[in-house]
């Protein structure tokens, strides 16, 4: 579906909170569902990918109750999943069938994880190798590394030491979630640190591990125990609002209980370098905060090395701050925005120039000049949901007398289905001058 946007705001005074956060909320119903005894998880995202998960355990024998509000999640242990009978539909989510890999390279069962169009030409060989080298039985589609991902059943799975040749959460989770079911010390040495939900909820549910820098040790055999998960608010959903209080004239914007985990919150630190006005008021639970944001005058940044697992989701809204800022902005290392959703490397800086951004596409990364301003344009999102949602914002600040158009809109129900919605909310918030 198309959708045409409204540009040319100012003067905005809003307040809101974004939906939970995806990663947590993906970890939050696999482990909730190979724990012993109930999980209840509040602040669920119920978004499609999320969605995706929750009833993949399902399929695996899980009970699971979702009132709208709480999620009571029935567990089964890690060893007492079932044979589903059918594939298990990941949709989008290269989450879902990267960590229900790891998950189900060791059940007694065979399995098949299937994707959309999009997910089904992602290549899973960074999760095939480690898996394999563990012992499991894993393989893509007609001897490729693509999905549909066929996993036959194996006797055990054995310990390893990985050294991960990229830096990705989503394989790290996948060898601990085996390693959960492997015989001895499962060892992942990281290339950069990334993101650690999945460790920080290993230990919630029990799990004992040893974490020295960028080394993280596994034993086998453990067992997790119900929890209760409060899902805070997603910072890559609330970095779509920090850009438009920095961008829109005269505005300011406050979001409710982000979450803040050190691993994620990157764009912070680069809006902060960039001259942003950005007041973080950390919450009692220390692991969540409100955020307030200003107009600014943004100035160029170098992004680059360990910062990029921090933000990798973010570059693409970054890039669009980078339009506004004063100088040349430089982003490197994100070769990994190549094999998303969509190749974002490419999506970003075509679809910027088409609104008459001055940026320039580099192997790894990007080359922002500005400030220019932006014009409207026929924009597409290639089907990715952050391409769509950066697209969104960047159409806030065209000309009251042009328009811009957003080809496949709806991809953003992926992460975000009211976002549009919130959008309207805040359009509405524009205070007029009365001079």
């Amino acid at each position: 579906m198309a959708k045409r946007l409204k540009g040319s705001l100012k003067n905005i005074q809003f307040q809101l909170s974004v939906p939970g956060d995806k990663s947590i909320s993906h970890r939050a119903i696999i482990m909730g569902s190979i724990a012993e005894g109930m999980t209840k998880v509040t602040g669920f995202l119920r978004s499609e990918d999320c969605l995706n998960t929750l009833q993949i355990m399902r399929q695996l024998g899980v009970e699971i109750d979702d009132d709208g509000d709480t999620v009571i999640i029935h567990g089964k242990g890690i060893k007492q999943l079932q044979e589903s009978g059918k594939p298990l539909y990941a949709g989008n989510s290269g989450t879902t069938m990267r960590l229900l890999s790891g998950l189900l390279a060791g059940q007694n069962f065979k399995s098949t994880l299937i994707g959309d169009e999009s997910l089904s030409q992602r290549p899973m060989d960074r999760i095939i190798n480690p898996l394999k080298s563990m012992g499991a039985n894993i393989q893509g589609f007609a001897n490729t590394t693509l999905p549909p991902l066929i996993i036959e059943p194996v006797e055990k799975l054995k310990d390893i030491k990985y050294e991960m040749p990229v830096a990705s959460a989503q394989v790290k989770s996948a060898i601990l979630l085996a390693g959960l079911l492997s015989e001895g010390v499962t060892t992942i040495i990281e290339k950069e640190t990334t993101r650690n939900h999945t460790e920080e909820m290993l230990e919630q549910f029990g799990v004992s591990l040893n974490i020295k820098g960028k080394t993280i040790m596994l034993e086998g055999g453990q067992q997790l125990i119900g929890q209760d998960i409060d899902v805070p608010g997603d910072i890559s959903s609330a970095a779509y609002f920090i850009a438009a209080g920095l961008l829109l004239p005269n505005s300011n914007i406050e979001i409710k209980n982000v979450g803040i985990n050190n691993t994620r919150s990157g764009i912070l630190d680069v809006v902060k370098a960039m001259g942003g006005k950005v007041i973080v008021n950390i919450l009692p639970n220390h692991y969540s905060a409100d955020i307030s944001i200003e107009t600014s005058q943004l100035l160029s940044t170098n992004i680059s090395g360990s910062i990029i697992p921090r933000l990798i989701d973010e570059i693409p809204v970054i890039a669009l701050l980078a339009t506004q800022a004063q100088g040349t902005t430089i982003i490197k290392d994100a070769h990994e925005l190549r094999v998303k959703e969509t190749d974002r490397i490419q999506a970003v800086a075509k679809e910027l120039r088409k609104m008459n951004a001055n940026i320039e596409e580099t192997y790894d990364g990007l080359i922002i000049h500005g400030p220019t301003p932006l014009k409207g344009a026929k924009v597409n999102s290639y089907g990715d949901h952050r391409i769509g949602m950066m697209l969104q914002i960047a159409g806030l600040l065209i000309p009251a007398n042009e328009t811009i158009e957003l080809e496949d809109a709806d991809c953003v129900n992926i992460t975000y289905p009211t976002f549009f919605d919130e959008i309207e909310r805040m359009s509405q918030t524009e205070k007029t001058d009365k001079n």
